[in-house]
């Protein structure tokens, strides 16, 4: 991976200005340009600034770093990251673009302005700069025709998807003449610096994901009205339910932008000249009028949807271009399939239903099944490839190819055949191997259908990633219950891996934790509790605690708590060291766990948080009394109010159900400390976990000597925590509830309501925890905010 520090972008608007802000969170050194302004707006003009300043000249930069500071969700992991960008014009800072080591191209999708643009960029940068656009479908060779041998051979497609930060998928598009070593160097530094998942495209149009994502939303828009349904009842078709994002098909389009997809779907008409489906690529009449009205979606207020009021969403009826109240798709195979939990099951059964959903579904994923197969090998030589740019870049759970496979390859072909419909010559043949399926196993290991060889090959990992259900594939189980498994991770290191829904920890994933630290000890360098799922973890089982609870069984919960704090004082205190690799959402239970660990190694995307206040409860696994430990050694030995101080922030924290919007923001709110390691792509989070344990092993870990004594503060820092509690309460900003949730946090928190700051033992403030968790589970609104987390996945305030 060649040394890449300086990178400038070009073009500050919403790609551009977002994907330099995802650079600074890399801790790049970022440049972001734009061309001047046409005129000086009315404000500047009322403010005497001239076209000579550069308040006026960087405008168009300053404005798109200023959008991308307030956009939601965000796109910085702290606030402080976006001070990592200079902001300059074309016309004064081009000469910038020869300092720095790639220069991104990301104005606006015309041919002419890119071209212009780019030879413009040849005659500043140095020799060796790596120069790469952000086109989205675009011809990468024919937008460096004419440009200098040395910027063609450093020149390819990076295509981020939007929004850059969250969104997983790069697109890469060398052209033949670039440079192969340019190629691998840049896509390492995208997947182990920017966290990305590379997807190798031919410059075909539109690419990979663009091209099959567009033709099967088209193919919805064409489908629609043939089966007689609503966008509103297409919505409830096209999302979970078949393994699609939330926003399904409508809401998707008003995110990305009404015109852009027209642009995009233009894009694959004009140029898939021989495309055998591109009359599907025509835009839709009305569609085209909802953009000629500037109805383009959440940018213009209103789409496929349009809010009115505060909570009331209507929908777009495509015949009379009118809202109207959102309706409920009535259909039993649908009812049936939301009760399955097994994605392969659920499609099986609703593309076979008789009734018009399950007609409509099976026309969509097959039609789209064919489409992708027929693309290989025009876009793409590698149907991995294909299937990872959907579920990178369109957040599908199945590829088309995984799909293939999961509704069962033979039978979706016998189906085509009885409708007379061609069977994708590429289906034939891999019907024609043993495996009679896109994907296989052999020995434990998985393989996939080569196209060059016309033969099943293995697919490997790739350098410096684990995938945990490959090692137990291959033999590398040591044990397993409900809620977790035990993996050799080789080189001495074990790995505790939950599988529970949403990860919950509960007395099965205690039980073998335990038992791992045992093995651990005996033969083994150290443990990585860790594991792949979409969350690290929710925290406790709440539904099981609200059941206890329901019968007052108080010794049982009180034996459960106790239980979770033994293993976390475990964990604290393991003869070799345990490293934590959370990620994503890491709450409640999931956070206590952490702080326990001898290190953390966090993917850069981790949510953190203590919310337990949010049902009714305060943390009790170690949680309170591993954030009060913190806010002491934050003090240090300084005055009393300091202290306070350092303890009140710890109380907010907790207290407002404070979660991170990134690792580097659990830094400062206290959950991580800096020596905690930082993972941008998680698909390394369990490499870099193991290595952080062998590196802990090698310094020669010691087993940490209990703590001795922990400072509780006492009655004049209860004080203050509850005379902010109670101003609190006076402005209407909490509930009566709350506040009292707020008081049993402050209690503990404070070691007590002692007359002095004095010396208690873990112990003591663990006990405190676990009584004010036990006195909170018996009443009636900690149960109801229980009840209702568990039924909406939201937060109670009674």
């Amino acid at each position: 991976m060649r040394k890449v520090e300086k990178v400038a972008v070009v073009g500050a608007g919403v790609m551009g200005a977002a994907i330099a802000a995802h650079l600074a969170n890399a801790g790049f050194s970022v440049t972001l340009l734009d061309r001047l302004p046409a005129s000086l707006s009315p404000e500047e003009g009322e403010s005497g600034i001239t076209e000579e300043r550069p308040t006026f000249r960087n405008r168009l930069a300053w404005e798109g770093l200023k959008r991308t500071r307030l956009s939601k969700p965000p796109s910085f992991f702290r606030p402080e990251c976006a001070d990592g960008i200079r902001i300059g014009n074309l016309e004064d800072h081009l000469g910038w673009l020869s300092a720095v080591d790639w220069i991104i191209e990301a104005v606006t999708e015309d041919l002419q302005i890119k071209t212009s643009l780019l030879k413009r960029v040849d005659e500043v940068r140095s020799v060796g700069t790596l120069v790469s656009s952000n086109t989205s479908g675009i011809s990468l060779k024919r937008l460096a025709s004419g440009l200098s041998e040395d910027f063609r051979r450093h020149w390819l497609g990076t295509h981020f998807f939007n929004p850059p930060r969250y969104m997983k998928l790069v697109e890469m598009i060398p052209t033949p003449d670039t440079d192969p070593e340019v190629v691998g160097s840049l896509a390492a530094l995208l997947e182990r610096r920017l966290g990305k998942g590379i997807v190798y495209a031919k410059d075909t149009p539109n690419f990979i994901a663009n091209r099959v994502g567009t033709f099967a939303l088209q193919l919805v828009l064409r489908e629609m009205t043939e089966a007689g349904l609503g966008v509103d009842e297409i919505d409830q078709l096209t999302g979970p339910l078949i393994g699609r994002p939330k926003s399904a098909t409508f809401r998707t389009l008003d995110i990305v932008g009404l015109d852009t997809f027209v642009h995009v779907t233009r894009n694959i008409y004009e140029n898939a000249v021989e495309d055998e489906c591109r009359n599907l690529f025509q835009v839709p009449s009305w569609l085209e009028e909802l953009v000629h009205r500037g109805w383009l979606g959440e940018k213009s207020g209103q789409g496929f949807y349009r809010k009115v009021g505060k909570d009331n969403i209507l929908a777009l009826d495509v015949s009379t271009l009118s809202y109207g109240p959102r309706r409920k798709l009535k259909s039993g195979a649908v009812e049936i399939g939301k009760t399955i939990d097994d994605l392969g099951e659920r499609l099986r059964r609703l593309v076979s239903a008789p009734e018009p959903a399950g007609k409509f579904l099976w026309t969509m994923l097959s039609e789209t099944l064919v489409y992708s197969a027929n693309r290989i090998p025009e876009i793409s030589d590698d149907l991995v490839n294909v299937d990872n740019a959907m579920k990178w870049g369109f957040g599908w759970e199945l590829g088309p190819f995984e799909t293939w496979d999961i509704l069962g390859l033979r039978a979706v072909a016998e189906r085509l055949q009885r409708e007379g419909k061609a069977v994708p010559s590429l289906v034939e043949r891999v019907l024609n191997t043993s495996a009679q399926a896109f994907y296989g196993h052999d020995q434990g290991r998985v393989q996939y259908f080569d196209w060059h060889s016309l033969s099943h090959l293995p697919l490997g990992d790739p350098p410096g990633i684990i995938v945990l259900s490959r090692r137990k594939e291959g033999g590398k189980l040591i044990k397993k219950n409900a809620g977790a498994s035990l993996i050799d991770l080789d080189d001495g290191v074990l790995c505790l891996e939950f599988h529970s829904k949403m990860n919950t920890i509960g007395g099965d994933a205690l039980s073998l934790i335990q038992e791992g630290l045992r093995i651990a000890e005996a033969g083994f360098e150290g443990l990585v509790i860790g594991n792949q799922g979409q969350h690290f973890s929710a925290g406790a089982n709440l539904m099981l605690i609200l059941l206890e609870a329901q019968e007052e069984n108080w010794e049982e919960i009180d034996w459960m708590v106790r239980s979770f704090q033994n293993v976390n004082q475990a964990i604290k205190y393991a003869a070799k060291p345990v490293v934590v690799a959370p990620f994503s959402l890491t709450l409640g239970g999931g956070c206590e766990m952490s702080l326990h660990a001898a290190g953390i190694q966090a993917a850069a995307e981790t949510y953190m948080g203590l919310v337990e206040l949010g049902v009714g409860l305060i943390p009790a696994g170690g949680g309170s009394k591993e954030m009060l430990l913190r806010s002491v050694r934050q003090a240090g030995r300084s005055a009393e109010a300091d202290l306070t101080s350092s303890l009140r922030q710890v109380f907010e924290t907790i207290a407002l159900g404070k979660v991170s919007q990134s690792a580097l923001d659990a830094q400062v709110l206290g959950f991580l400390d800096r020596s905690d390691g930082i993972t941008m792509n998680r698909d390394r989070l369990i490499q870099d976990a193991k290595e952080r344990v062998l590196s802990l092993s090698r310094q020669g870990y010691a087993k940490r000597s209990p703590t001795t004594s922990v400072t509780a503060a006492g009655s004049r820092s209860l004080a203050v925590l509850k005379v902010g509690i109670h101003l609190m309460r006076r402005a209407h900003y909490i509930s009566e509830f709350d506040a009292t949730l707020a008081g049993k946090l402050a209690y503990v928190l404070c070691g007590g309501d002692g007359n002095t700051v004095q010396q208690v033992s873990e112990q003591y403030i663990l006990d405190l925890e676990r009584e004010a968790f036990l006195s909170l589970c018996g009443q009636r609104k900690t149960q109801e905010r229980i009840q209702h987390m568990l039924k909406t996945g939201k937060p109670l305030r009674n």
